[in-house]
């Protein structure tokens, strides 16, 4: 069944085309790809910061493929309208094109994603020939890649000195001519976000890049203010869900103790 006003990787190229900014939120559950889908947001990113937002790991590296599948499955059963995009976690990508492809192949298949996401630059430039072979369009990510961390020294903004942003750049325009549809920037100074949004013809998706580029993306712990993990300067919060959970928890708890929960309108005859 073909669903009115589906997102597609093509409607990302109309978007840069026309000048309209895309909007991206990661997220990993059905009730929140119901919301989103409802709001019309453009794509949901079914990204492996599931690691640390929901499973509780300290970083990304901990991710299985099997995680991403589930979490890709239970969006894509709420999102009737949002492009879903599945990440490729740590080690499903790398080791051989052959296992890259087939692990990309089971986020669509298994996952029920429409396209995926794989970190890194230039060295992901045969990977994403082979994967887009078979039929699979692909999202490129360059700056703060959370699977490189340990290369990185940590979470910390990229491209900074001149020879980094020259290479970001140059990363970015090879990961476009062998076909990627757009490209994440994350943290990386605003001016070079902008360079590489003009240098390109496929969009950009910001996250801690600034205003410049074609379109944004937040995890939705983050923006909901669910998360109690340390924010980055970029995220901005948009209420403070951990705030309403608690009072409702706790005044769940005070009306059991005192006997009010359950009351008549509870229970059956």
């Amino acid at each position: 069944m073909v669903v009115k006003n589906k997102i597609t990787v093509k409607d990302f190229q109309r978007m840069k085309d026309e000048g309209e900014k895309i909007t991206m939120i990661s997220a990993y559950t059905f009730p929140i790809a119901k919301i989103l889908d409802e709001v019309g947001i453009d794509s949901i990113l079914v990204g492996d910061s599931l690691g640390m937002t929901v499973l509780g790991y300290e970083n990304t590296l901990e991710v299985t493929l099997e995680d991403m599948i589930r979490h890709s499955q239970a969006v894509s059963r709420g999102s009737e309208k949002s492009l879903i995009i599945g990440d490729m976690p740590f080690l499903s990508f790398g080791a051989s094109i052959e296992e890259t492809t087939i692990n990309a192949g089971r986020l669509v298949k298994e996952g029920k994603c429409e396209a995926v996401k794989l970190e890194g630059g230039r060295e992901r430039i045969k990977d994403i020939e082979a994967i887009k072979a078979i039929g699979i369009p692909v999202l490129g990510h360059i700056g703060l890649t959370p699977t490189y961390i340990n290369m990185f020294g940590g979470f910390k903004v990229q491209g900074k000195e001149e020879a980094a942003a020259k290479r970001l750049l140059e990363d970015a325009k090879m990961l476009e001519k062998a076909g990627i549809f757009g490209v994440v920037l994350e943290s990386i100074p605003w001016k070079l976000a902008k360079e590489i949004s003009e240098n390109l013809s496929i969009p950009t998706i910001g996250i801690g890049a600034g205003e410049f580029c074609d379109g944004q993306v937040l995890v939705i712990d983050d923006l909901i203010g669910l998360s109690s993990i340390v924010k980055p300067k970029f995220v901005k919060k948009y209420s403070d869900t951990q705030k309403i959970i608690r009072n409702a928890i706790q005044e769940y708890s005070k009306e059991v103790k005192e006997g009010k929960f359950p009351s008549e309108e509870q229970r059956y005859d």
